[in-house]
């Protein structure tokens, strides 16, 4: 039998430790990153992975940072995640459908660890840190059997690097200390390492981030993956999926290591050292590390590439990206090629900082948006799939502060909240109720006289007393924007008379900011009818 997973580190069993402990962390929290990483990455982290509410919250987990949002599409754009030929992915709903929301739950997580460390003062000191701990967790992806455990072990292994990143990040001068005595991780022997960092912090790395992480409270399963589970692999296959995926994290850490801190002349034999070393337990084929290595060092690179992070040229960081031959690094050069030759050789000027992209306006976002929606609809798709794409479509293209999706209800015959996104959309959505069936004296108010006559309306402003007498109550109580769209979703039926199916709902927070000209509305319209035919696709 496999070994049980291996116990939570021990805890600080002296009063000075756990003061050191509450110290590092007032000093984390002391700066205002800290805090919006640690509720950032609860958030993404703690979703469920049900086919529905993760789709749905992980969407609008995203889309309410708009950087993220951005640097997001960017990523999903690289060749790794889009197929040839395939047209641009210009949705975040459908770059889950692609690539599923681990994956891209778990490019999230990274991306936020880049985006909450940002210091001119250490800069390079915290690119390093960043790409050594994704290109970790890549690798692991890399090395993994199934997709199942490439998701699970990329996650794990990225964290197994949390405590050095956040010394890196909020404690530099101690980072440094550390670095000077020669204590880095993945520098030397790691005992002496592990000594270095305890004399200077008061508390292992390992601690540390598992402190922080269960103060971020992920799940169990992930801290136990964040723990080295000891110095040298099982002398026995593993067949236990959790004691598998551990390892592979293991191994994946330890190859990271090698590569960032390894002359490249030499790392063909270290990753050959590494690969015997845990071949057995891990069942891997011959040459399955380096292989790993050659395809995590591109997606890497691709990476970089997407956000326009560039690296000094020789710096150790460097040997990290798809500049060097993982087995035959200086083939074809002079044996003295420093590694910025060596990178001029191979592929000059791949990392220079560019030119940001530029933001998308409003009429981009929807075309992209509606040529994403057509792609989907042309392939198995799921109806919530393509809702969740129009919304988020028009979230972005309107730049609005919420977008609701509003159902027929076939037994009370009202338009009800079903899906939302944006600010507070999740609990709002269930204030909507819209009834559509009428007494004979009774006046519809403004929602349901919109969806009964199939009229697109527009409130700049919606304290004009004649529009506020036609407000629903629910309306005024619960949402009260000042500003709003509405586009109503009819259906046609061969031989019956056309029904209302549906109702979109789009607000921003400050009158007359919603403005659309007969291109955007032309646009709108076409991403209703796209929300009718998926509909249709689903029923027939």
């Amino acid at each position: 039998m496999d070994a049980p997973a291996h116990p939570s580190p021990e805890a600080p069993d002296a009063p000075d430790a756990q003061v050191t402990l509450a110290y590092l962390m007032r000093r984390m929290r002391s700066k205002s990153d800290f805090p919006a990483l640690s509720a950032s990455v609860s958030r993404v982290q703690a979703l469920s992975e049900s086919d529905t509410d993760s789709l749905q919250t992980l969407c609008d987990e995203i889309l309410q940072d708009v950087a993220l949002t951005q640097k997001l599409l960017r990523v999903v754009n690289t060749a790794h995640y889009r197929r040839a030929g395939a047209d641009p992915i210009s949705t975040i709903s459908r770059a889950v459908s692609l690539i599923g929301v681990a994956g891209v739950r778990n490019l999230a997580l990274s991306l936020m660890l880049l985006d909450h460390m940002q210091d001119q003062a250490h800069a390079q000191q915290l690119k390093q840190a960043f790409l050594h701990t994704v290109m970790a967790g890549t690798l692991a992806s890399e090395l993994a059997s199934s997709p199942r455990e490439a998701e699970e072990v990329f996650v794990g292994a990225l964290f197994r690097r949390l405590g050095w990143l956040l010394v890196s990040f909020y404690l530099p001068d101690d980072a440094e200390q550390i670095r000077q005595q020669g204590g880095e991780p993945g520098v030397g022997e790691a005992a002496n390492g592990q000594r270095i960092v305890q004399q200077v912090l008061g508390v292992s790395l390992e601690q540390l981030a598992d402190h922080v992480g269960q103060l971020w409270g992920l799940p169990q399963g992930l801290l136990d993956c964040m723990r080295s589970p000891g110095e040298l692999p099982p002398k026995h296959l593993l067949t236990d999926a959790t004691s598998r995926v551990h390892w592979l994290a293991t191994l994946a850490q330890s190859a990271s290591d090698a590569m960032l801190h390894t002359e490249p002349v030499e790392l063909g034999q270290a990753l050959g050292q590494l690969q015997r070393r845990h071949q057995q337990a891990l069942a891997l084929a011959p040459d399955a590390l380096q292989d790993a290595a050659g395809r995590a060092r591109q997606r890497l690179t691709d990476l970089t590439r997407a956000l326009n992070l560039s690296v000094p040229a020789a710096s150790p960081a460097e040997r990290l990206l798809d500049l060097y031959y993982v087995d035959a690094p200086n083939q074809g050069l002079s044996g003295d090629a420093t590694p910025g030759e060596l990178a001029d050789e191979v592929q000059p000027g791949a990392l220079a900082q560019a030119d940001p992209a530029p933001a998308m306006d409003r009429e981009a976002i929807l075309t992209h948006g509606i040529q994403d929606i057509t792609n989907t609809l042309v392939e198995s798709f799921k109806l919530q799939t393509v809702l969740h794409m129009v919304l988020e479509t028009i979230l972005r293209g309107l730049d609005c502060r919420r977008v609701v999706f509003c159902l027929r209800d076939a037994k009370s015959n009202e338009l009800v909240g079903r899906m939302g996104l944006g600010e507070s959309a999740e609990v709002l959505k269930a204030a909507f109720h819209i009834p559509l069936t009428l007494q004979p004296s009774q006046q519809p108010d403004l929602f349901a006289a919109v969806a009964l006559k199939n009229v697109d309306t527009l409130i700049a402003d919606a304290s004009v007393a004649a529009v506020t007498r036609l407000l629903p109550g629910w309306y005024r109580t619960h949402v009260n924007a000042p500003t709003f769209l509405l586009l109503p979703l009819w259906m046609k039926r061969a031989g019956q008379p056309d029904v209302v199916l549906g109702l979109i709902y789009a607000d921003q927070a400050q009158a007359g900011s919603l403005q659309l000209d007969e291109r955007a509305l032309s646009l709108l319209r076409t991403l209703r009818n796209q929300a009718i035919m998926a509909f249709k696709q689903s029923a027939g």
